[in-house]
């Protein structure tokens, strides 16, 4: 056993013997298009600093409404190669696992789509915009993508097929969570909670040492709850078509930010919010996709066989779950 995982296992007999607990500090900060919360357990100011920083390099590197991000630089290269982070090649890798997990349900190349939607502005900063090359199409080809080692001491190589572009949205930021946790427990926390936009995951030891408590947002009434779920660790992920909407200037209405890949049009359901537990934020945000595409009995039912759970809210207010989300309750 290593020296630090001794001093540790000391501290927590001691904890448990005197009855008291570790220390807990939170952190609210803007990012990825709204707010994130970070939580930490036994951990310093300056862990909660360091985690803060190592957030704001993963929106650098993913937003496509910074020019100079990786993903603005890989969607405006138009075939060309370019030298990217590490954590955008793990992103892109996270893509490619959503894709194949929900059969293409959930599909990371329809920007062109988002954009036609209305989601091309920061909801932030609308003076910042996303834009693509002529060359844009959807759906691109993301199995075609090109993953290479670059020169020693760069970072690796990507090369997205010509007409190809990729948004970060959900997933990004429930993989952000991920890297966040895992950030937090190598650097020394004893627990993590990270929340992105509705994107939880949590990992190590809980502040009551036993679970996370984790709310789910009523979409009729933000003031409430719907469920609350505890988690010894993983992610608890809700996607919603009721906060990115924008005025449809074709027809009556509006239309939001979850695209159909098979109508190139925003999703059309009654379902207002899909939210589902599974072991990674990248993993539960790709599995919410389906929820607002399959009929919700046949989706409920197939989210057990990839490993998660979940509840579907319609526009009634009523929820519905799979039959192993009260294992979670």
């Amino acid at each position: 056993m290593a020296a630090d995982s001794i001093a540790r296992s000391a501290l927590l007999a001691a904890f448990i013997e005197t009855g008291t607990l570790p220390g807990v500090s939170t952190r609210t900060v803007t990012l990825m298009g709204g707010r994130a919360s970070f939580m930490l357990v036994g951990a310093s100011a300056d862990l909660m600093d360091d985690l803060v920083d190592h957030a704001n390099l993963l929106e650098r590197l993913w937003s496509r409404f910074l020019p100079n991000s990786d993903v603005s630089r890989l969607n405006a290269a138009e075939g060309a190669p370019v030298t990217v982070d590490p954590h955008t090649v793990r992103l892109i890798e996270a893509m490619l696992e959503g894709a194949l997990v929900t059969g293409g349900d959930y599909d990371a190349t329809l920007l062109p789509d988002v954009l036609a939607a209305g989601y091309r502005a920061s909801v932030l900063d609308t003076a910042r915009v996303t834009v693509l090359p002529t060359s844009a199409v959807t759906p691109g080809n993301l199995s075609g993508v090109l993953i290479e080692n670059g020169a020693p001491h760069r970072g690796p190589i990507v090369t997205l097929p010509l007409g190809t572009t990729i948004d970060p949205g959900g997933i990004g930021k429930g993989l952000a969570a991920d890297l966040l946790c895992a950030f937090a427990l190598r650097a020394g926390a004893w627990g993590a909670l990270a929340e992105l936009g509705g994107d939880i995951v949590v990992a190590g030891q809980a502040p009551d040492r036993v679970a996370w408590r984790l709310g789910v947002e009523n979409p009729l009434d933000p003031t409430e709850h719907s469920a609350v779920v505890r988690l010894a660790e993983g992610a608890l992920v809700t996607s919603s078509q009721r906060k990115r909407r924008f005025p449809n200037p074709s027809s009556p209405g509006s239309r939001h930010h979850l695209v159909d890949p098979r109508t190139h049009d925003s999703a059309t359901t009654r379902v207002q919010t899909v939210s589902v537990i599974a072991a990674t934020g990248s993993r539960a945000e790709a599995l919410t996709k389906p929820g607002f595409l399959r009929p919700p009995d046949d989706f409920l039912a197939w989210l057990p066989t990839v490993g998660a759970a979940g509840l579907i809210i319609d526009d009634r207010g009523i929820a519905t779950t799979s039959t192993n989300w009260e294992q979670y309750a």
